[in-house]
């Protein structure tokens, strides 16, 4: 059997029988409520608007981040009392003992608002919050090793890329197997109303890389107080819009762009993203009480990255998170060019070390770098028009 044909005919049944064979069907609480009460209470209506619920998103998870995060500050600080810090960075030494691992807090309130407001019978839903679950917890591994070792180092990059890989292709699976059988197999371009490459079951490797490059370039931006966050946020809100406009049959047709059923609601995910980043922001921002880590980078980047590939704007996420692929290319041009030539191109990576090196205050790289986000963002969404 073709494999194409094989992966198309093969579905994750399992999900569907299960949403099936529950007593009560399954989608997020007060979305539970409001239908069973609607009738009593018209203007519970509002529940059934995606744009309602991801305003209600966004709120729940600023408001639970604050609640929670000075608990949070004053756990991990009680633990992480010798965090390592890099030390061929002078003005860095001031950073030591601030706690790292402030994706928990992310998660716990981005988590806890989804299940509340975002409709947990859609599978891209399950999706999304699964692989951001499971990234976050490869990241909160690698924290806590750091934690035990006097190099300070981890895990392994082989083994934690290996765990990434294994869920990134598990995830990818999933992504082919509940897209629609037109596109699921296909690459589309920005800029071409129609354009689509068929690259069969090579999809699922792509999309695998997509989600393990995302989520280890946001980790490389982490590495300066508020740097990474902000532009999370911002290609957090471009592709949770794009997913509100993709799952819309109105505005997928007059923009021109291929609908992806049941989509509009990573809309609500991404609002969640969004009120927990600005929570994190407000304890993150310069000088920094909590780091992301790796808790934080490893889930953001794959949340974005399953938002891009379930919506068929991978390629737009190369664009919108130019800044993320920057840091990452700064890493990789200096090793090759390291081991080719023994030569350095950059005074040191990632990239925003490089301009630390050359006399920039941190102030100055995180806005300016702000700044670039927020324009390749506007760059990625003007691709839905010009086409």
């Amino acid at each position: 059997m073709h494999v194409k044909k094989f992966f198309a005919k093969v579905q994750p049944l399992a999900y569907t029988q299960f949403l099936n064979y529950t007593p009560v069907k399954i989608t997020s609480m007060l979305y539970t409520l409001a239908l069973n009460a609607i009738e009593n209470f018209p203007i519970l209506n509002l529940f059934r608007y995606i744009s309602f619920r991801s305003g209600g998103a966004l709120l729940t998870s600023l408001m639970l981040c604050f609640l929670s995060a000075p608990s949070i500050i004053r756990y991990l600080a009680s633990f992480q009392t010798n965090n390592h810090v890099r030390e061929d960075l002078e003005h860095h030494a001031n950073k030591k003992g601030t706690p790292s691992m402030g994706g928990m807090m992310i998660l716990f309130a981005a988590g806890s608002s989804s299940l509340l407001w975002a409709r947990l019978d859609n599978p891209f839903v399950i999706i999304t919050l699964s692989l951001t679950l499971a990234f976050g917890l490869i990241g909160l591994v690698d924290d806590l090793s750091k934690l035990k070792t006097p190099s300070h180092k981890g895990l392994y990059a082989r083994h934690k890329l290996f765990l990434q890989i294994i869920f990134a292709l598990a995830g990818a699976y999933v992504i082919f197997s509940f897209l629609p059988p037109h596109l699921n197999s296909h690459i589309a371009f920005p800029f071409f109303k129609s354009l689509l490459i068929d690259v069969g079951w090579l999809f699922i490797p792509f999309a695998a890389f997509v989600i393990v490059g995302s989520s280890n370039a946001v980790n490389l931006t982490d590495g300066l107080d508020g740097l990474a966050i902000v532009p999370v946020i911002l290609n957090t809100a471009c592709f949770g819009f794009i997913a509100y406009l993709v799952g819309h049959a109105v505005y997928a047709e007059y923009l021109q762009i291929h609908r992806v059923p049941q989509s509009g609601e990573l809309a609500v995910i991404a609002a969640a993203i969004i009120g927990s980043g600005m929570g994190f922001l407000w304890y993150n921002a310069p000088p920094a009480h909590i780091f992301m880590g790796d808790t934080g980078s490893l889930s953001l980047g794959a949340a974005i990255a399953s938002m891009a590939i379930i919506t068929k704007h991978e390629i737009v996420l190369a664009i919108t998170g130019g800044l993320f692929v920057l840091e990452a290319l700064s890493v990789i041009i200096q090793v090759t060019s390291f081991r080719l030539t023994g030569k350095r191109i950059f005074a040191m990576t990632p990239i925003h070390h490089h301009f630390e090196k050359k006399g920039w205050s941190e102030p100055t790289i995180v806005i300016r770098f702000w700044i670039i986000s927020a324009v390749l963002v506007l760059i990625g969404l003007a691709t839905l028009k010009l086409r």
